[in-house]
């Protein structure tokens, strides 16, 4: 059986997927969007980004409790009540999706729930939610399908081995638990569990947190974090795990190769994410997967078959939901027929642990890496008014400025509220800012949005709060 031809189909309605299908329905085209969800969303709604940040959210309402017994405000010992907690998660993603499945019906577009294959470059079969086959002929597709939790190989089968998506279902809070990768999703998750009551441990083989992140502002985390979890374990790799009675005995070396065994209650593999480019029939169309299994796109987005496009986590790093959303829109004007292409040079990071970190543009240590002369200026938010009177003073603000022409090529903030501010340092890139313009630009008094300023106030040797003179 066979369905009505349409001018694009998405495959997969993630923030990717259906950024570009909302859009090329706006500017007029006859748009398919295929899912196996009732409603669009994709794991950022579902399983990610935003069940993330409502748990996130209830942690720092027990952390900000607990601190203001530094300042004269004590409270008891919170009552946990697990089952509402998640309850209230799945009704802000329900509200979420529903409101994007009205926002798709609005815009007349046919949503297929159910999976895509390809035929050839112009063809899918679709098997639907209620188990029938039908045909799908299309003029151009947007390949949006996301990634999945990467794995560690030999893994026992067990529940007490989480992923992310498994440790987001929140069925219980262990005693002990283990958290594998010291990236930005096993440090909020165990942010997570640490404030609800759990004994988290970190084990990362990397000799710091977030290995992508410049080490000072990630080591204001590391600092943080360390008073609170139970043991951070750098330099470790895991060996073998083995299900026992009550959960998993880990096995680990250390760097000089020691081997040494803990047991835990839940274990959490947050290794990172491999892209969705598997079982989709790609190996009968002209598109071309790399050796990490990335589809190859040029800056519009199209892949080697001129049909088909790809978007989103399955396109390439960084897998981050906001970049797909932009890729998105930029497929769907080409497709369109207008003059686009996706060429950012600030996309935004952000890790939601307590303190935030958050950067955009070049970073310090790509700038080493890449043997880039710059210079750096920092304001410490032990100077900030702000800060102090939020008891968060362990924060800092950072700029990278070419010191030959004064623009701002990067910036990079740790603190509490850093994944809001660090719009600001997206657009001075973008801009093509320099560096006098975020001195000059005035900033409200008192905020944490300050410290960009006086950062930038001390690239010319004279911030007002903090002294350090420029050196000739």
């Amino acid at each position: 059986m066979s369905l009505s031809p349409v001018q694009l189909v998405v495959i997969g309605a993630g923030p990717g997927g259906y950024a570009a299908a909302f859009k090329a329905a706006d500017l007029g085209l006859s748009v398919a969007l295929v899912d196996k969800e009732a409603n669009p969303g994709g794991v950022c709604l579902y399983r990610g980004c935003i069940p993330s940040k409502t748990y996130l959210h209830a942690a720092k309402v027990i952390s900000e409790a607990r601190h203001a017994a530094d300042f004269g405000i004590a409270y008891g010992a919170p009552k946990i009540d697990i089952d509402k907690l998640r309850d209230w998660k799945k009704s802000v993603v329900a509200k979420l999706t529903g409101g994007l499945g009205v926002l798709t019906k609005q815009r007349k577009i046919r949503y297929i729930q159910g999976e895509a294959v390809f035929i050839n470059s112009s063809t899918l079969k679709i098997k639907t939610s209620d188990g029938t086959v039908e045909d799908l002929s299309f003029e151009k597709a947007v390949l949006a399908t996301g990634s999945r939790p990467a794995v560690l190989p030999h893994l026992p089968k067990s529940a007490h081995i989480w992923d992310s998506t498994s440790a987001l279902d929140m069925d219980t809070v262990p005693g002990r638990l283990l958290v594998v990768g010291g990236g930005y999703i096993g440090m909020e998750l165990g942010t997570v569990y640490h404030e609800l009551g759990a004994r988290v441990s970190v084990v990362e083989m990397t000799p710091g947190l977030l290995p992508g992140a410049d080490r000072d502002l990630a080591d204001v985390l590391y600092k943080h974090v360390n008073g609170l979890f139970a043991g951070i374990m750098l330099e470790t790799k895991v060996g073998q795990m083995e299900e026992n009675k009550n959960g998993v005995t880990v096995t680990f070396a250390d760097k000089d190769g020691k081997e040494f065994k803990e047991d835990y209650d839940q274990v959490l593999v947050s290794v990172g994410r491999k892209p969705n480019s598997e079982g989709l029939g790609l190996e009968k169309t002209k598109v071309k997967v790399n050796a990490r299994g990335f589809v190859e796109v040029n800056d519009q987005r199209r892949s080697a078959d001129p049909n088909i496009y790809a978007i989103g986590d399955v396109a390439g790093d960084p897998m981050l939901a906001h970049k797909a959303t932009h890729e998105g829109l930029v497929a769907a004007e080409a497709i369109a027929g207008h003059k686009v292409a996706f060429e950012p040079r600030a996309i935004p990071a952000v890790v939601f642990t307590d303190p935030e970190i958050a950067w955009c543009g070049l970073s310090e240590t790509d700038a080493q890496k890449q043997g880039q002369e710059v210079s750096v200026v920092k304001f410490p938010w032990g100077a900030s008014g702000r800060a102090l009177t939020l008891g968060r003073q362990d924060g800092l603000t950072k700029i990278i400025v070419d010191p030959k022409t004064e623009r701002v090529l990067g910036v990079g903030i740790v603190g509490v509220g850093a994944g809001e501010m660090i719009a600001e340092g997206v657009v001075a890139v973008e801009m093509g800012s320099v560096v006098r313009d975020l001195k000059l630009s005035i900033h409200p008094h008192p905020t944490l949005s300050e410290t960009i300023m006086e950062a930038a106030e001390s690239f010319f040797g004279s911030s007002t709060h903090i002294f350090r003179p420029k050196k000739n």
